[in-house]
């Protein structure tokens, strides 16, 4: 039941192989332990026959929760609008599959939306590392590249130009204003590692409704679950190359300047002070400062590589991306 005068929220779960069990069923776990519960959950399957069947099991007797397919094309971002299209709350919030919400996570962002102006509100994703300890030469600035809050956010509840896709949601009417999120950009079954969707969408969001308010509060927090393969320098060079690609699509969608607005800032400020702070702890000799500092300027490097070959190939219509109608769906 939600609280008078607050939001009801659906929360959708977007998942795709069953080696991720476990995480699955820790992810609806804490969304059914919020202070402020949620309307509903949606978990969507990514084209998996088997993990359909097997959730669709697992939850065939819950009131609470709705197993569904995705019916678009492969990838993370039809699967959240196969989401948003079957729910019924006025705010849809998102969680990775393999991430775990506090308790108090859907209470801020409800609160929020007491503004009639805010169209978003994402929280922090604290990365929850396999080996139990973050390793010592990965810089905090980077922490995007295993889908958590970097060094560089603001703290507290602050304007954004984006949310991060993970732990974020939407007021239905940006979907009603924008449409949902854009194939083509984003994960979709590949290997590769890509990214953007989220970031693709606020934008065009703010350019929809130029009067809508975007926030992150960082008191709606949730813990994101590190691989071990993720904890290495291999996976690290891979998606910020990745990344390079996507916000290469971002720029192509809604242009450089404001595609890239928030990434200037990142790159000019954020990024030279952590390589100081890294070759300061070098010289006290503390652990993986060197590291630290050399990992960010590949990153920066992998990243830039991957934004020319991704504009190139923009350029040259080799990549396209679709907007997906979503508004009236799934309403009651």
């Amino acid at each position: 039941m939600s609280d008078p005068g607050t939001p009801g929220v659906s929360v959708v779960i977007c998942a795709y192989t069953e080696d991720r069990w476990e995480d699955v069923l820790a992810a609806v776990a804490s969304v059914r332990a919020q202070s402020r519960p949620a309307l509903e959950t949606l978990l969507v399957v990514d084209h998996n026959r088997d993990l359909l069947e097997r959730l669709g099991k697992e939850y065939e007797e819950a009131d609470d929760v709705r197993v569904l397919a995705n019916t678009g094309p492969r990838g993370l971002s039809a699967g959240r609008n196969t989401g948003i299209a079957a729910s019924r709350g006025e705010v849809v919030a998102f969680l990775d599959d393999d991430a775990v919400a506090e308790r108090d996570w859907l209470k801020h962002f409800a609160e929020a939306y007491d503004d009639p102006r805010v169209m978003a509100v994402g929280g922090r994703t604290e990365p929850a590392w396999a080996s139990g300890r973050r390793p010592a030469w990965f810089p905090e600035e980077f922490d995007w590249v295993v889908g958590c809050a970097y060094r560089g956010l603001p703290r507290g509840r602050v304007r954004v130009r984006n949310v991060l896709g993970g732990n974020a949601s939407f007021r239905r009417e940006a979907f009603d204003a924008a449409g949902g999120f854009a194939t083509g950009i984003g994960r979709d079954g590949d290997e590769r590692p890509l990214g953007g969707e989220e970031t693709e969408l606020c934008i065009r969001l703010g350019r929809a409704r130029p009067d809508a308010v975007l926030l992150i509060d960082d008191r709606a927090v949730i813990h994101h679950r590190v691989p071990e393969v993720r904890e290495h320098f291999r996976y690290f060079r891979t998606r910020t190359y990745a990344e390079g690609l996507s916000k290469a699509l971002v720029a192509r969608s809604v242009g450089a300047k404001k595609g890239l607005e928030s990434e200037r800032r990142y790159t000019t400020r954020v990024l030279p002070a952590g390589v100081a702070r890294g070759l300061r702890d070098a010289l006290l000799a503390r652990p993986g400062g060197a590291g630290r500092a050399g990992a960010i300027v590949a990153g920066v490097l992998t990243a830039a590589g991957g934004y020319l070959v991704g504009s190139v190939r923009a350029r040259r219509g080799g990549v396209t991306f679709s907007v997906a109608v979503v508004a009236e769906a799934g309403r009651d």
